[in-house]
């Protein structure tokens, strides 16, 4: 709930705090020329970084390999382009760090091992609800058989 708070409300103020501080600082036209600048040089590296990526993920398949490492920093890809395009420079700055390469490789290894922790927890409280039940086991239908051979 608190992410949400943040993200609809303190964010856009935060942004806007800052674009004020900027623009009082260095003027409003290379502000406004920042601004487009960054929304420019989100796109092109959107597109470099995305392509290299799909490249990657196109040869662990060939390879006969999940791409997971790829896939969660194409998902990077596109929220710090995503970002990027956005007016401000906080989200330009939240985007520079999803798009470069060190910070995103550190961001998928991050994500990786909270998907695994969760997926742990959810396996055990699966197997928890299992034994409370009393299916520790799969249900069986136990009975006889004779082979008749010909």
């Amino acid at each position: 709930m608190r992410v949400f708070f943040f993200l609809f409300v303190l964010f856009p103020l935060l942004e806007l705090a800052v674009l004020i501080k900027v623009g009082s600082a260095i003027g409003v036209l290379p502000t406004l020329l920042l601004i487009i600048a960054t929304a420019v040089l989100g796109g092109l590296l959107l597109r470099v970084a995305g392509v290299a990526t799909a490249w990657r993920a196109q040869e662990r398949l060939a390879r006969g390999e999940l791409p997971e490492q790829e896939m969660l920093e194409g998902l990077l890809i596109a929220v710090g382009g995503g970002l990027l395009l956005l007016p401000g420079f906080v989200s330009d700055l939240i985007g520079l760090i999803c798009l470069l390469p060190p910070s995103r490789r550190l961001l998928a290894g991050l994500l990786r091992r909270r998907a695994e922790e969760q997926a742990l927890r959810r396996r055990a409280f699966a197997d928890d609800l299992q034994a409370r039940s009393g299916q520790s086991r799969p249900n069986l239908i136990e009975g006889e058989y004779q082979r008749h051979d010909r």
